[in-house]
């Protein structure tokens, strides 16, 4: 990863104003264009992710990890431990978004669409994703998956989150994004991000990314095609979170397909 490395030092948003959030519902998405997407590309096919620095102000991710105890703002929590899925617990937003969360979304998923086509498209699978990430939605909808996935997650000494897919119905975009709101070494320590990777055949291999407040990481949902040296086969991900040592950490999650 170290010789693909991105890094995207622009802030996506304003400083914050008094209410707590950006000065602007309609963030300035024309940072986002500048990112080096082919340069994400690369990163993803090689190794199903890549790090974006510095995506969110801390001022905006302190706004946002503050908000957690709001209710209001979700449509459900969920206890891991509960489930199996391992400690601590998350919640799902609500419709309406919030803003920061809408725009990241909308303004992400088409700069990664061309990927998720291709790699379809390698791998056989006959779906296509349409350009917008409205008509994303209303293709989820009309399937019946109404229930909106962006979520918030928190993390308290000894948590962890066990290595999973988030797949919630039969339309799935086949890339998500998660944004560390907390930062490392003060906020918490451990609880580093884990990716693994299943190759045919092969022992799983693992991949730990460093984040600081604020970066996100751009990474495969589930699968992802492979040139092997007999043509492309797909390799299944999983992800998931380490045991945090101390503290408390939140993150949020842009998951682009709904839910059932």
């Amino acid at each position: 990863m170290t010789t693909l490395a991105h890094r995207h030092a622009a802030p996506l948003f304003a400083e914050k104003p008094a209410d707590g959030f950006s000065a602007s519902t309609s963030p300035a998405t024309e940072n986002i264009d500048a990112i080096d997407w082919p340069h994400i590309q690369a990163c993803l096919d090689a190794y199903g992710y890549d790090v974006v620095p510095g995506l969110l102000r801390p001022s905006d991710c302190h706004a946002l990890a503050e908000q957690y105890d709001l209710d209001p703002l979700y449509r459900s929590r969920i206890v891991m431990s509960r489930h199996g899925f391992g400690k601590g617990e998350y919640k799902y937003f609500a419709y309406p978004l919030p803003p920061i969360i809408a725009t990241l979304r909308a303004t992400l998923y088409p700069h990664l669409v061309p990927i998720a086509n291709r790699w379809n498209e390698m791998m056989n699978i006959v779906v296509r994703y349409p350009k917008t990430h409205a008509a994303f939605i209303d293709r989820c909808h009309a399937a019946g998956q109404l229930r909106p996935t962006p979520l918030i997650l928190q993390y308290e000494q000894d948590d962890y989150n066990c290595l999973h897919q988030d797949l919630y119905g039969e339309h799935v975009f086949p890339i998500q994004v998660a944004v560390l709101l907390s930062q490392p070494r003060r906020d918490f320590t451990g609880g580093e991000f884990v990716l693994t990777e299943q190759r045919p055949r092969m022992q799983s291999r693992a991949e730990v990314v460093q984040l600081e407040q604020g970066d996100a990481v751009i990474f495969a949902v589930s699968h992802r095609p492979v040139q092997g040296t007999r043509g492309v086969y797909r390799v299944n991900m999983r992800h998931g979170v380490s045991r945090l040592r101390s503290g408390r950490r939140h993150t949020v999650g842009i998951i682009f397909h709904d839910a059932l």
